[in-house]
């Protein structure tokens, strides 16, 4: 099966550059998320859940944060 390459003809937006704006949306809505999660396990009790899901939170909002400072080096040049 052939890959389709897009390379952004059709969303006017380079993959690499795409990329980057995929990741950085994923780790935002993650974070968010998340949120939810840990609510939920500190409701119920469970601690080591809720450590595990704050753990993942800041690891989503560490890659964002990452993904936000490429972005705005890379569009704003």
């Amino acid at each position: 099966m052939a890959q389709l390459t897009e390379a952004g003809v059709v969303t006017g937006t380079a993959d690499k550059d795409y990329n980057l704006i995929w990741f950085t949306e994923t780790c935002l809505s993650n974070a968010l998320r998340l949120e939810t999660y840990i609510e939920d396990a500190r409701r119920s009790g469970d601690d080591e859940a809720a450590a595990l899901f704050v753990r993942a939170q800041e690891r989503s909002i560490r890659g964002a944060e990452e993904g936000k400072s490429l972005l705005r080096d890379r569009l704003s040049a």
